[in-house]
């Protein structure tokens, strides 16, 4: 999975990366959603761990454009985990209140506790995307953001927190056929927006917008991934893999029991 990892320092042209790509499986959809439900059980079982012993933290970051399959994504890896150590945390536009402070202070409150995985439904990279393509608020601003979340995360980092950041790349034509889909299908018409027409419009602004985000914002302690992400399955299967695998490396142990547990009889 280290080809989808964007090295600190790189230059990202998303002209280049192929959302169709399925590298390891050659377009294999029962061996890839196989494997995914394979790397679901041994998330299930981390993440126990992870809640027992209270001591690491996770951040999973998921952005993408409109249609991108970010709800998709939490449905299908994170499904069986104990949702008592696991919160979603969608941000769309800020509230008057939340406006009022600095971008990343509703962020801070989101971020998970020990034994927690948060998962950001969109976050703060918002504000150097959706900000910087509709100006809202003056250049000089904006561009400031890059450093300053970098400088967020590492502090997140340096507190125990684990960063993963994962951008779903989909293609125009395939947010088409999926904003379609949304439009003919009953069951899914009520996520359709007429604003993400709009949106679409500026896809090319948008793209240049995360292209600089890939850019100035993967670092050593909060690395981006670019998930072909065209296909449903593989999408999956790569951020799964990612997330089993830095678990994995966690120096994580189950909490040593009670003394004189063995001498205690329930009658």
């Amino acid at each position: 999975m280290d080809r989808y990892r964007v090295k600190p320092g790189s230059n990202i042209d998303l002209s280049k990366w192929d959302p169709n790509d399925s590298s390891g499986f050659d377009g294999d959809k029962a061996a890839g959603k196989a494997r995914v439900i394979e790397l679901n059980r041994k998330l299930e079982a981390l993440q126990e761990l992870l809640y027992a012993e209270r001591k690491h933290k996770i951040l999973i970051v998921l952005q993408a454009m409109d249609a991108g399959g970010k709800d998709g994504t939490i449905r299908s890896v994170f499904e069986g985990v104990n949702p008592q150590g696991v919160h979603v945390a969608s941000f769309k536009a800020p509230t008057p209140e939340e406006a009022s402070h600095d971008f990343l202070w509703r962020i801070h409150q989101q971020t998970p506790g020990r034994g927690e995985i948060a998962i950001f439904n969109r976050s703060h990279y918002e504000d150097v995307l959706v900000v910087r393509v509709h100006e809202l608020v003056p250049k000089d601003v904006w561009q400031q953001r890059y450093e300053q979340i970098n400088h967020f995360e590492q502090m997140l980092a340096a507190g125990g927190t684990t960063i993963l950041k994962f951008y779903l790349h989909i293609d125009k034509d395939e947010q088409k056929q999926r904003l379609q889909e949304r439009l003919d299908d009953p069951t899914k018409r009520w996520k359709f927006n007429s604003g993400d027409l709009a949106e679409r419009k500026l896809w090319d602004q948008y793209q240049s917008a995360y292209e600089a985000v890939l850019n100035k914002t993967s670092t050593e302690w909060a690395p981006w991934y670019i998930v072909p992400a065209n296909r449903n399955w593989y999408r999956n299967l790569v951020i799964a893999e990612v997330l089993v695998r830095t678990l994995e490396d966690l120096p994580m142990a189950y909490p040593q029991p009670v003394v004189g547990l063995d001498k205690v009889i329930i009658e």
